[in-house]
């Protein structure tokens, strides 16, 4: 089974189908300007001779620069700017991240290789283990009108792009008058208010320290909900639904 998708710098021939090099678990993909040395050539007077080694391990892959003066950036396109350096001669990174770009300084030019980590492998059967249930991180009700807030501030990010810009709360109360016809900005706030202090963001009422308030709420909370998958793409089903499916 593949494991791992290279996609390689486009060409002017191939920049409208571009060629796509699957790895199963343990193959090594070699990338540079030599032609005969490498598995992958890339035509470029700035980029190594040997310029590094991609290898498949599982359901994630490790690189390693081979070149001597640059360093390689791995970025997660579907992160908030995280990234992951590879210094000169560094073997063996692993790389975390499910969809991520090379990117490859060369005489002034940055290259990009593409590449895919779709494996998962899951953990199946429960053990069997006695006692109390885990208490979940985040109790969220699905149903209720703050998580309808919570999806509509995802929204632009999950169908989007990752650092698209975050709806007004004016906005998310338009998107939500659909399926809540009295939405309004106020009830919008005293919402996102709500989901600072559910999800632990900002201490309640009763134990408040006076002093300013948090700033960034949206971005806070936006960012918390897409790191740990509170919202997904399919809940955004609740911005869709028929008037009075979302409760109070």
């Amino acid at each position: 089974m593949y494991s791992i998708i290279v996609v390689p710098p486009p060409t002017t021939e191939d920049e409208r189908n571009p060629a796509q090099i699957r790895l199963a678990p343990g193959e090594r993909l070699t990338f540079g300007r030599s032609e005969t040395d490498n598995d992958l050539h890339i035509t470029h007077d700035g980029v190594s001779r040997r310029a590094g080694e991609i290898t498949a391990q599982g359901a994630f892959w490790i690189l390693s620069n081979l070149s001597r003066e640059q360093t390689y950036v791995v970025e997660n396109p579907e992160g908030a700017g995280e990234h992951v350096k590879v210094a000169p001669g560094r073997l063996d990174a692993p790389v975390p991240f499910e969809f991520s770009r090379i990117v490859l300084p060369a005489a002034g030019d940055l290259l990009a290789l593409q590449v895919w980590a779709p494996r998962h492998d899951y953990l199946t059967g429960t053990g069997g283990l006695d006692g109390a249930t885990t208490a979940p991180a985040f109790s969220l009700d699905r149903t209720k009108r703050y998580f309808a807030v919570l999806a509509a501030l995802c929204e632009p990010r999950l169908r989007g792009t990752p650092h698209a810009p975050l709806p007004t709360v004016d906005q998310v109360a338009d998107r939500l008058r659909p399926t809540w016809p009295a939405a309004s900005r106020t009830s919008v706030q005293w919402n996102i208010d709500y989901l600072a202090v559910k999800l632990r963001l900002k201490p309640g009422p009763d134990s408040a320290d006076t002093g300013p308030r948090l700033n960034g709420k949206k971005e806070s909370l936006v960012s918390l909900a897409l790191r740990f998958d509170l919202v997904r793409e399919d809940d955004l089903a609740v911005l869709a639904g028929s008037p009075g499916r979302v409760t109070r």
